[in-house]
């Protein structure tokens, strides 16, 4: 029974992706490697050419630079042995086995109508008995295969030329369009049988200006000559072949999946391999590598269009021993290729060590604990990474750390069976990694108070416009504005920066309302000074404990730096503002957050707080409550009997220093800069 087929049933199933537009010109450049083999003279005489074709208007500029004329088609031209009456009856034969020992699947016909409208094919060839003929052949979507023309031939050479024309427009545009991309290009796709110990006939590529040798370009390409070995996956062979490309090429380091000598699938592997980052280099100067993967497997899984495998990406279960899957490729063939490179990454490596080591010596000391432990492939990064990126990589590397550890505490945790000494050896080890991410922490805690003075620092400097920074910036650092402690985690604020012990409280609350705040029941509205631009007049509260009764209440004020209109009463004196706001609090009657009154709550302590510099107004606002000048001259204090509350008056540059004075030791012991 014969069986009918359909030509654009079989195109429509038959598929080519848009980024491989130039697929079909190439395996038509294969069909003549091919053609050149049946003849005999693959070497010594053979040659192969490859010409563009272009739409007939002139060369345009555009924006000052010009622009290549789109392609319309494409000729290949070679002296194989031509259309004989053989190798006719395959072409006019979907899936003919015809040339099946070399990988040939009888479609690749067919991906010459995907990405072109037409295809005339022009052969010179001697018959059976040794005549010259001449066949013309014609292929389209719509009438299939026709013989236009057959005669008896006035050359006595075998010239054929197969010319596809009119070119796809949606393939186009995703088709790299100057010779130099096109001529890398497919001598990527054949680089095999220029690899292999048969080497290739002559392959020139030609535009209307230019041409370009495949074979020099080979050689300008090549660091040496290739490397082979072949690997057993699964008891399948697999032929690596090792190749350093000069950095001209323009390549990236991957590896190339091929079948039926041709390149099938690529992969990029930058970042795959300890110390595969960026250009490397051998005693001949920076290349690119690639590995080119070959093996019966791969050819037999290949797909009819050769654009993909019939391979899963994982296997699990029952034929996870058995059936090799592309991650087992990809693994075996990565390790053998990190041996072949090793002696050319060990430069990258120590470049990559010492990138991290200079990150977290200068930047990011937190991460000092978890270094030692992160071996060498982990510290393996590339050493141009961002510090953004590389903080992101080690708190990621932290984070597996700590997961892994709090798998390990619990089943250290949980009854044990065996060997007391056993036991006892893997406690001690989790509690030393459990130091260490301690160790972490603290470092983090550290280099953030670091950071924190550095923006205090700044902030209160003049400003490149000649004015000063809002108080904003500076109420922002201390702790968010509009927020109490109910809606901020407890290291959110950085009340460390007045007085180590504001550290510890029950309640705070920043830029809020008296009647917002839960631990007293003024219903007091009124700001004072409030205005968009001068928010930060209002205070800072700081309550120390919720037992009864709180033992202290504090209030902040935050000035802008520089400020010098401050004058009697309460709303311009930041002294009388805070002393203002502590009175209202206690004549509100003084609750617990949890709504306990607190009894005599107009006796407990208050301590007040003015951050501002001391320009004249505020010297005499100071002398005007009687209190005393600090010994470096940088602020003001005393103790009001009336509003029973000690009174501080810091200026910007005493509370820079005296933070950092503080600090100090912890900065110096994490080598942090304190200048």
């Amino acid at each position: 029974m014969n069986l009918h087929t359909n030509l654009q049933g079989r195109l429509r199933n038959t598929r080519l992706p848009k980024s491989h537009g130039l697929w079909p010109v190439f395996e038509t450049v294969v069909n003549s490697i091919h053609s050149l083999e049946e003849r005999g003279n693959i070497k010594t005489e053979g040659k192969i050419t490859l010409r563009i074709s272009r739409v007939s208007q002139a060369s345009l500029k555009l924006g000052g630079e010009s622009r290549v004329n789109d392609i319309e088609g494409f000729i290949v031209e070679d002296n194989g042995i031509g259309f004989n009456d053989t190798n006719m009856k395959s072409f006019e034969t979907l899936d003919s086995d015809h040339k099946i020992d070399k990988g040939g699947r009888g479609v690749g016909r067919l991906l010459w109508l995907k990405a072109f409208d037409r295809v005339e094919i022009n052969s010179d060839f001697k018959d059976s008995q040794g005549k010259p003929m001449n066949r013309v052949i014609s292929f389209d979507a719509k009438n299939g295969v026709e013989l236009v023309e057959e005669k008896e031939s006035i050359n006595k050479e075998s010239i054929t030329r197969v010319t596809l024309h009119g070119f796809n427009k949606e393939y186009q545009k995703a088709t790299p369009k100057t010779i130099d991309a096109i001529s890398s290009a497919l001598l990527e796709h054949c680089l095999w049988y220029f690899v292999r110990s048969e080497g290739v006939s002559k392959i020139i590529v030609e535009d209307t200006e230019k041409s370009i040798d495949l074979n020099n370009l080979y050689d300008s390409y090549m660091c040496e000559s290739a490397h082979e070995e072949t690997i057993t996956i699964k008891d399948h062979a697999f032929d690596l072949t090792h190749i350093k490309f000069r950095e001209l090429s323009g390549k990236k380091h991957g590896i190339s999946l091929c079948a039926a000598s041709r390149l099938v699938k690529e992969e990029a592997i930058a970042g795959k391999i300890p110390g595969l980052y960026g250009k490397i280099s051998d005693h001949t100067g920076e290349f690119t590598y690639s590995c080119y993967v070959a093996s019966p497997y791969l050819d037999e899984r290949v797909r009819a269009e050769r654009t993909s495998f019939d391979i899963y990406e994982d296997v699990d279960g029952i034929f996870s021993s058995t059936e090799i899957s592309l991650r087992d490729i990809r693994e075996q063939v990565l390790e053998r290729a990190g041996q072949y490179l090793k002696g050319y990454l060990e430069d990258n490596i120590e470049a990559a060590r010492s990138r991290v080591e200079k990150f977290v010596s200068e930047k990011a000391p937190r991460y000092r604990p978890i270094v030692s432990r992160m071996g060498e492939d982990d510290l393996a990064i590339d050493p141009s990474i961002s510090d953004k990126d590389l903080d992101l990589y080690l708190h990621w590397k932290l984070a597996e750390l700590e997961e892994t550890m709090r798998v390990q505490g619990h089943d250290i945790m949980a009854m044990f069976e065996g060997d007391y000494d056993d036991y006892k050896d893997r406690l001690s080890k989790y509690l030393r990694t459990a130091e260490d991410i301690k160790k972490s922490d603290l470092a983090n805690y550290v280099s953030h108070r670091r950071t924190i003075l550095d923006l205090l620092e700044k902030s209160i400097q003049k400003t490149d416009s000649g004015s000063y920074a809002r108080e904003d910036l500076i109420h922002n650092l201390i702790m968010p504005m509009r927020k109490d402690s109910n809606e901020l985690l407890m290291d959110s604020h950085n009340l460390w920066l007045v007085d180590e012990r504001l550290a510890f409280h029950n309640y705070l609350a920043s830029d809020k309302t008296l009647n917002s705040m839960p631990i007293t029941e003024d219903t007091t509205t009124k700001e004072p000074d409030l205005c968009v631009l001068n928010v930060y007049d209002n205070p800072i509260l700081v309550s120390e404990s919720q037992r009864l009764p709180l033992a202290s209440i504090t209030v902040m004020e935050i000035k802008r730096p520089m400020r010098d209109d401050a004058r009697p009463g309460e709303e311009k004196d930041p002294i009388e503002q805070a002393l203002g706001y502590l009175d209202r609090i206690r004549k509100g009657g003084v609750i617990t957050t949890n709504g306990r009154p607190i009894p005599n709550s107009e006796d407990i302590p208050g301590y007040c707080y003015v951050l501002c510099d001391l320009t004249p107004s505020i010297i005499k606002r100071c002398q005007f409550f009687d209190l005393t000048i600090s010994s470096d001259h940088m602020g003001y204090f005393g103790f009001s009997k009336h509003f029973k509350a000690y009174i501080e008056v810091i200026s910007y540059n005493k509370l820079v220093n005296s933070a950092k004075e503080r600090n100090r030791a912890f900065f110096d012991k994490l080598g942090l800069p304190t200048n």
